[in-house]
């Protein structure tokens, strides 16, 4: 029987009732959340559920649409075709939903952790992410630095008060390179859309990764060993949905509550993972860029513990001055949210200003 919303009861009951007959037992149903970090006075409300507000909370902040203009792997490509860290979260929500549909999960709260899990992340990808962890006393992870931007620097450092569940999977969702079902549950989000987010990061990657080094000539589709080819496939396309379908029947076959994966792929995907790291990440292209990218973020996060933070007026960056400091503990801090919230292009622009001579305009 079709389902009909009724008129005259509120829709969010409708659906709150929906999710218990036809999601799997497995499945974190809204009603059942731990709550957001702050009660709201209107929290209550009659459309949408509180997995969709945090998705529509993510998706209209200002960290998400920067996106768009930080680092996957290739910096600032000059090809329109190359992954951006948007375009790496929405695939990574893509993979992730179709597997929490075909295994009856809360798809809400599935793509509210996809579309979170990289608000954290620095300009220059891991290039700035590895250098703010050396400049900053007590570290930098993105996973770490994605919660505190949903829970104090967005919507003008009130945060986003995104429910438990979400948060979590948030600041679960890295691996590294460890392994990808950890022997540790400690380390899984608390939730399996969760889990599903962090397989689907990896899966995301490893594909969309050799679909850009592939385009960017740094491999041939006959660099990829035959044994892995064998597995996955031979095409972008073909790769990835070997990947999620493999992990939807494993899955559904134990039936047990967590994300299973054949053994054969499982080797498949680490393979996948460890060849790219070697003929990718490390391709001495790539890795002079990220050298120069981290020369940027350490001379800016230098300028700035130096000279205080700043703006632009115009064409012209005008520093606030070094008196804003308490002490050098909230200085690095700040120092550190400031960067991290830069995309590529506005760091490079300000390393522009700060240290590059310009002509000499009699009239400036």
């Amino acid at each position: 029987m079709a389902y009909t919303p009724v008129i005259g009861r509120s829709i969010r009951r409708q659906l709150e009732d929906r999710e218990e007959e036809i999601l799997s037992p497995h499945a974190c149903l809204n009603k059942n959340s731990a709550g957001r970090m702050r009660v709201e006075e209107d929290d209550e409300c009659d459309i949408r559920m509180p997995f969709a507000r945090d998705r529509d909370r993510i998706t209209h902040s200002k960290t998400f649409r920067r996106l768009k203009h930080k680092t996957q792997v290739f910096l600032a490509p000059a090809g329109d075709h190359y992954r951006t860290r948007l375009t790496h979260v929405l695939e990574v929500s893509q993979i992730a939903r179709s597997i929490a549909s075909a295994l009856c999960l809360n798809g809400d709260l599935t793509e509210a952790i996809a579309l979170g899990h990289d608000l954290g992340h620095t300009p220059f990808g891991h290039a700035g992410e590895a250098t703010l962890n050396e400049l900053h006393p007590s570290g930098f992870r993105h996973y770490i630095h994605s919660l505190r931007v949903v829970d104090f620097l967005e919507n003008k450092g009130e945060g986003l008060n995104l429910t438990h569940e979400v948060r979590n999977g948030i600041v679960k969702h890295s691996k590294g390179r460890n392994d990808i079902f950890p022997v540790n549950n400690a380390e899984l989000p608390a939730t399996l859309e969760g889990q599903v987010v962090r397989v689907a990061d990896i899966i995301a990657y490893v594909n969309h990764d050799m679909d850009d080094a592939l385009r960017a000539g740094i491999l041939k589709e006959d660099d990829l060993p035959q044994d892995i080819r064998a597995v996955v496939g031979a095409r972008h396309s073909k790769r990835t949905g070997a990947m999620v379908r493999d992990l939807i029947v494993e899955t559904l076959r134990a039936g047990d509550g967590r994300l299973h994966v054949s053994k054969k792929m499982l080797a498949a995907i680490s393979d996948l993972r460890m060849f790219l790291y070697e003929n990718v990440y490390r391709y001495y292209r790539v890795h002079n860029e990220f050298e120069k990218a981290q020369r940027v973020i350490r001379d800016l996060f230098n300028y700035f513990m130096e000279n205080g933070l700043g703006r632009f007026e115009g064409n012209h960056w005008v520093s606030l001055g070094p008196e804003v400091w308490e002490d050098e503990k909230q200085a690095c801090r700040l120092v550190c949210d400031f960067i991290a919230g830069m995309t590529d292009r506005y760091a490079m622009r300000i390393y522009d200003q700060i240290f590059l001579p310009k002509p000499w305009n009699a009239q400036v």
